[in-house]
């Protein structure tokens, strides 16, 4: 009897953590004080801008700086009289201090309205503070603050909010779904390239919820060069903000942009300054004069006694107050690469400064009937994607004609890792990333992929919002949907899928934003209100299972963290997870599928290009001994519903140094 109640109150405890759990979503100058209660500059007195070089070994986060955010968040916090809490990370995302301010801190409910109106997934559940998901969601939205900035850009949560949704702009209907759709599932503990552990070491560290959309997340910048995040909930809402035109008076978000003085994003690479499709991203809706008190006058943290309290958090933080790394060096997880001269090129390293991804055979061999790819031609692939990068003007980054920033990823037909690159300043979001793409796209081009699909037996387990068992999700189902949706050959018969074409699947208006269609069919469907930011389908439902295991662990009810694979499997398929939105593409030997390349940095077209024209001129000096897919194969040759899926998708006028178009045509 002692062991059925133990057995109910674990499994009680898993539902509860997991929901909360997968709800995540995500020149050279510092903050000054100019008069009342400061503003940010937009440059430094040299008015130099940053494009890389902004770094230097004194580009680290403090213990006196971290204390300075946790104090001025803390001041901030107690004038709106709210309870906060507010974590600090840098920009690998150590965690450097979680912070409880006086006050109860509110239970988390994760919704994206109030009342919740979306059944199924995540929706409408709650996290209570008491097992400690306010700090969970406190550090989701400072390592989303973090890994969302760099030297030629600063996002914030707002602006994750802003190009997740289904609609770009979310509001504007009959429009195409945010150019970030998706992102929101990255970063996972389960995820095979994330790091974790207490101990500050290289990165780039998972997330406990992913990456967060909602307000309340701000990126931290000294001399012009980001170092980290700060997040902070006190609304007990993690949500989205599904009007972007209005302005909001968000307690998360008062706080957090307090909290970041003197260390806020210079004004000139704020998101407002940055456009795309012609619309204009969302930073903040507040700024320093907004803020009922001065942060410049915020007690030293020393002083504080009980106004509240730093608390630890199991695989994040002892409850201490630590330094940050330097970005760039070996301590950071990312330095600068060897054997790639003149492409100022990067790889993530471990502990020892050893490399984690080198180039490596395929491990594919005895499933292949041709040769596998090589260490030489993976090393190749990676230098040619950089090569095109390097050229490339970044879509997302200040000052405008920067070259494009990106991570690029290599894995074999069964999605093993064969190699990573990334160039100085690429966002660090974009490595998880760029990985889940190149192996969705191979997982779906795959033969064998609507078998691997039946093969996982285990259903995602819903919860009801009082967090008893809910729905079971077959992940078999969403097979049966594809191949009901293009044809009963989906999955099975070798298409070439890139991310961009997986992704016309996984919206949940098909053709993309056309509002009354029907879903995709890796999509829940919106029309009947399943769908939603936090529970977008198949992408969800292969990593949920596994989330609750992290925060069952996080929260103290089980000894054993996650394993090393999101999707429930032996293989590393897709092992960090899937990713619906573009910038990847297939790899093949002849008409034989032998691997994946996945990009993610400053822009999805550009993406887009990187990836397919890497390989293309990967191919051309490897004497064609490697390919991009046959055109008579790619998934743009489907019409499901009589609407053509997209492959690739090249920018206009993409290079810096040319005027050249539609560079894509005839490869």
């Amino acid at each position: 009897m002692m062991r059925r109640h133990r057995l109910q109150r674990l499994r009680l405890g898993l539902m509860v953590f997991l929901s909360v759990a997968v709800a995540a979503l995500v020149s050279c100058g510092g903050g000054s004080s100019s008069g009342g209660a400061g503003s940010s500059p937009a440059t430094a007195p040299d008015q130099t801008p940053c494009t890389g070089q902004c770094v230097t070994a004194n580009s680290r986060l403090t213990v006196e700086d971290v204390k300075r955010v946790l104090a001025q968040g803390a001041h901030q916090a107690e004038a709106l009289g709210e309870a906060a809490t507010i974590a600090v990370v840098d920009r690998v995302g150590n965690v450097l201090a979680v912070y409880r301010s006086a006050g109860t801190a509110k239970d988390i409910t994760l919704a994206t309205a109030f009342p919740p109106d979306v059944s199924g997934g995540l929706e409408g559940i709650v996290l209570p503070a008491a097992v400690g998901g306010d700090a969970l969601a406190a550090i989701t939205k400072a390592v989303t603050g973090a890994y969302l900035a760099s030297e030629g850009n600063a996002f914030s949560t707002r602006t994750a909010s802003q190009i997740v949704q289904e609609h770009f702009n979310p509001g504007e209907l009959n429009q195409p779904g945010g150019p970030l759709f998706g992102v929101q599932f990255s970063q996972l503990a389960c995820s095979d390239f994330t790091l974790g552990g207490v101990s500050r070491g290289p990165g780039p560290r998972r997330s406990p919820l992913g990456l967060a959309a909602d307000p309340g997340g701000l990126p931290l910048f000294k001399d012009g060069a980001p170092v980290g995040g700060v997040g902070v909930i006190a609304d007990g809402r993690y949500s989205v903000d599904k009007n972007p035109l209005d302005v909001d008076r968000d307690v998360d978000e008062l706080i957090a942009f307090a909290a970041t003085f003197g260390l806020a994003a210079p004004v000139d690479r704020r998101a407002d300054r940055i456009t795309v499709e012609g619309k204009t991203f969302r930073f903040s809706d507040v700024d320093f004069g907004d803020l009922p008190v001065d942060p410049e006058q915020a007690p030293a943290f020393d002083t504080l006694g009980s106004a509240g309290g730093l608390i630890p958090v199991t695989g994040y933080t002892d409850g201490d107050i630590r330094a940050g790394t330097v970005f760039g060096q070996p301590e950071s997880g990312i330095r600068p690469a060897s054997g790639y001269p003149g492409l100022d090129a990067f790889v993530f390293v471990d502990g020892g400064n050893s490399n984690r991804f080198p180039p490596q055979a395929g491990t594919d061999v005895g499933s292949l009937s041709v040769p596998p790819l090589s260490a030489d031609e993976v090393s190749q692939l990676l230098a040619s994607a950089i090569e095109v990068a390097n050229r490339s003007r970044a879509q997302i980054r200040r000052p405008v004609g920067s070259q494009a920033r990106v991570t690029v990823s290599v894995v074999d037909s069964r999605g093993a890792i064969l190699g990573m690159l990334r160039t100085r300043d690429a966002p660090v979001f974009g490595a998880d990333v760029s990985l889940q793409k190149a192996r969705t796209a191979t997982l779906f081009s795959s033969r064998d992929a609507a078998d691997f699909l039946h093969g996982i037996a285990t259903p995602a387990q819903y919860l009801n919002p009082d967090l008893s068992p809910g729905e079971q999700v077959e992940i078999g189902s969403y097979v049966d949907a594809v191949q009901s949706f293009v044809g009963p050959q989906a999955l099975t018969d070798g298409t070439a899928f890139s991310d961009r074409a997986g992704g016309n699947l996984s919206r949940p208006f098909y053709p993309d934003g056309i509002r009354g269609n029907d879903h995709g069919p890796f999509s829940k469907s919106f029309r009947d209100g399943r769908w939603s930011v936090f529970s977008t389908g198949l992408q969800l439902d292969l990593a949920y299972n596994r989330i609750i295991e992290h925060i069952a662990f996080v929260a103290g009810l089980s000894a054993t963290d996650v394993a090393p694979n999101c999707a429930q499997s032996l293989e590393p398929r897709v092992a960090n997870g899937i990713q619906i939105f573009p910038g990847s593409v297939p790899i093949y030997r002849g008409e034989e599928l032998v691997g994946g390349i996945g990009v993610s940095g400053d822009g999805i077209d550009q993406d887009d290009m990187i990836g397919f024209l890497g390989v293309h001129e990967a191919a051309a000096l490897l004497g064609g001994s490697i390919n991009n897919a046959p055109p008579s194969i790619r998934a743009d040759q489907l019409t499901p519903r009589g609407d053509r899926l997209r492959y690739i998708q090249c920018p206009q006028t993409p290079y810096i140094d040319s005027d050249a178009q539609r560079v894509g045509d005839g490869k």
